[in-house]
């Protein structure tokens, strides 16, 4: 029997119960300064997702198609799934 994968809905309401789970544990604070935090979160962002350097690769037509239609799926383009995919694998947030 094939294991059945969970589905987005199932996942964000794991996601959602984890996050009421960590708020009622009282694990979150409050920030004092909350426009001071925004600012700096953006400047760190826009540091940290920086494209600075270009590179080419070769992939198959079927691989494109497939990664088009997905990102079409999410409301990006594709190569801002595809530069999303790589970032997370280099900073170590999925894994192969």
């Amino acid at each position: 029997m094939k294991k059945s994968k969970k589905s987005r809905q199932d996942l964000f309401e794991n996601e959602e119960e984890e996050i009421l789970s960590s708020f009622e544990k009282g694990e979150w604070k409050k920030i004092k300064n909350v426009e001071k935090a925004k600012v700096q979160a953006r400047k760190t962002a826009a540091k940290t997702l920086r494209k600075d350097v270009r590179i080419n690769i070769r992939l198959s037509s079927a691989d494109i198609f497939n990664i088009k239609k997905i990102a079409a799926f999410e409301g990006l383009p594709y190569q801002t799934l595809i530069a999303s995919v790589l970032h997370k694998y280099a900073s170590g947030h999925l894994k192969i």
